[in-house]
């Protein structure tokens, strides 16, 4: 009997040291994800401190549910790859996991696919606006964080990643920039219906004809080429090349050559829906399989009736052309293409563009050694008259800056032509949703009211090569271009009739025109010394820009 009761005593010790054993020895999975946690480099102290908890926590339930816990045993009983992209990952948004996203997106047609990459991008800018949150209420560690943090928050800048690729080959392509909306719906309610798109073609290439149910209005960023526009009534060709604008109406069916045997060619596109708010679609009648034809969803009895011939016919003429929208072409179907009898091909000889204004064709409004800027609109080129739209074209000069200024009721949407800089602008908006965040956080007895006061946040980005950046109205904004090349921004100004620039700075500022009783009562000192500041700038428009050192991006 006692024997008997000291093997049960024996076997209790031992059942007991096994699970002592089994919950005190550190799980491999667990030391894994605390060293994933601890190698954050985006993280602050704190923010690894609670990545480490949330893994001992994870840890401590499973080992629960594998032991008879709460759960049952119920639990997978390891880290999958899903565990650590919620208990590691899930505050980091990534590039990458957008792009696949899109990617899957492209195995769809029409609204569906719209409707597809409209939700990996709120997706993405969910989950990035939930690290940037988390991010926000620890301190940061360096200051060159706090910098890298302003940029990512910056909706008004748009990159690579927040373009999809539309019709497309091995010889071209063109990218549509997203809703401005999808980015933010308060912001951008002024230019919801519009949309940017950039195309660009490899040198003796023809794009197919094609219409668009949106307006569009093209500036020709770089190369030459050979626009074709049928209408009702007849075929126009115009030659075009850098500098150009051109009009195309909704429903026009067009086709494009690029005629030049070296360079690509590049254009950008101001798209305005007619059809669909914030939406537009490509046509292709000419074409097969790829790109698809719109005549091949008709049956096949009235496509019999509509061409009268048969069916084999039809058939065989839209199951042909399986290259893509942009195809490669030689020099004699470019010649073909460039001698037409109806319409006939503008200009003759150096003779000007009956379809297009080249905006380098008159001086700049403003010029000096430190940059020029070239401005269309309407008054300049009548087709932009009923579109409300103006065209702006920058050279900042490496190393000068524009002046601070802001437009009265255009809204900027700007295309880094070439070169690289950055931008600052003061935003009320973003300083307004910050407060609004820290008061829904304060207790209830503690939050105060604004009272009306404004309060500005600055907003800044890196500017290079193919960089967006909207400038709403009435934002003081400021370019700079870097120190070792010049900064070219292309600008549609939409809302642009009657719309006025107010320099801030600079020989023509609006404090230089205040009378001297409203100098002094608004700055609170005495006329001279508000004039001290204000009149000291000798140039008008473009001035020399700051040091290098002093910019607001350490690693440019």
């Amino acid at each position: 009997m006692v024997c008997c009761t000291k093997a049960s005593f024996c076997l209790v010790v031992f059942a007991a040291v096994l699970l002592v054993s089994s919950f005190g020895a550190e799980d491999p999975e667990l030391k894994e994800c605390k060293h994933k946690c601890r190698a954050q480099q985006r993280y602050g102290e704190k923010q690894r401190e609670a990545c480490v908890s949330r893994c001992e926590e994870y840890s401590r339930q499973k080992q629960e549910r594998e032991h008879g816990g709460e759960g049952g045993g119920g639990g997978r009983g390891s880290y999958g790859e899903d565990d650590q992209s919620s208990w590691i990952n899930r505050d980091i948004p990534t590039t990458e996991r957008l792009q696949k996203c899109l990617q899957d997106c492209e195995t769809r047609h029409g609204t569906d696919q719209d409707r597809c990459r409209s939700r990996c991008r709120r997706e993405y800018e969910s989950e990035r606006g939930t690290y940037e949150g988390d991010e926000r209420q620890g301190e940061m560690e360096e200051e060159g964080q706090e910098k890298q943090q302003r940029y990512e928050e910056n909706p008004y800048v748009f990159e690579d990643h927040h373009f999809v690729t539309g019709p497309q080959s091995q010889h071209g392509r063109i990218r549509i920039l997203q809703k401005f909306t999808d980015r933010s719906k308060k912001l951008f309610r002024g230019i919801e219906n519009y949309r940017l798109a950039i195309y660009e073609a490899d040198p003796l290439t023809f794009l197919v004809p094609n219409h668009w149910d949106a307006e569009a209005l093209v500036f020709v960023v770089k190369g030459k080429g050979t626009v074709s526009l049928v209408t009702k009534d007849r075929r126009e060709s115009f030659n075009i090349k850098e500098g150009d604008i051109l009009r195309i109406k909704a429903g026009t069916t067009a086709y494009l050559i690029n005629r030049d045997q070296n360079e690509r060619l590049v254009l950008a596109k101001l798209m305005q829906p007619v059809s669909t708010p914030g939406n537009f679609e490509a046509f292709y009648g000419a074409g097969g399989e790829n790109p698809e034809s719109f005549y091949r969803v008709f049956s096949n009895e009235i496509l019999e009736a509509a061409f009268n011939v048969r069916r084999d016919r039809i058939e065989k003429l839209f199951g042909q052309q399986k290259q893509g929208a942009i195809l490669k072409v030689s020099k004699e179907q470019i010649q073909g293409m460039s001698h037409h009898e109806e319409g006939g091909i503008w200009p003759f000889g150096g003779g000007e563009s009956k379809g297009t204004y080249n905006i380098y064709q008159e001086h700049p409004t403003h010029a000096n050694q430190y940059g020029q800027l070239y401005e269309v609109d309407y008054s300049r080129f009548r087709s932009l008259q009923d579109l409300d739209v103006a065209i702006t074209l920058a050279n900042i000069t490496r190393g000068a800056m524009t002046a601070l200024y802001y437009n009265s009721r255009a809204t900027k949407i700007c295309v880094v032509k070439d070169g690289a800089g950055y931008y600052e602008m003061a935003c009320p908006h973003m300083m307004s949703q910050s407060h609004e965040s820290h008061q829904r956080k304060q207790p209830e007895g503690s939050r105060r009211e604004s009272g009306g006061t404004p309060s500005y946040q600055k907003i800044s980005s890196r500017l290079k090569r193919g960089t967006v950046v909207v400038v709403p109205a009435g934002h003081p904004f400021v370019a700079v271009a870097a120190n070792d090349q010049n900064l070219q921004l292309i600008c549609f100004l939409v809302h642009a009739n009657d719309n006025e620039k107010h320099t801030l700075a600079g020989k023509r500022n609006v404090i230089n025109r205040l009378e001297r009783e409203a100098k002094e009562l608004a700055f609170g000192v005495p006329e001279r010394e508000v004039d001290q500041v204000f009149r000291s700038q000798e140039e008008e428009f473009f001035f020399k820009g700051p040091r290098q050192q002093h910019w607001g991006f350490s690693d440019m």
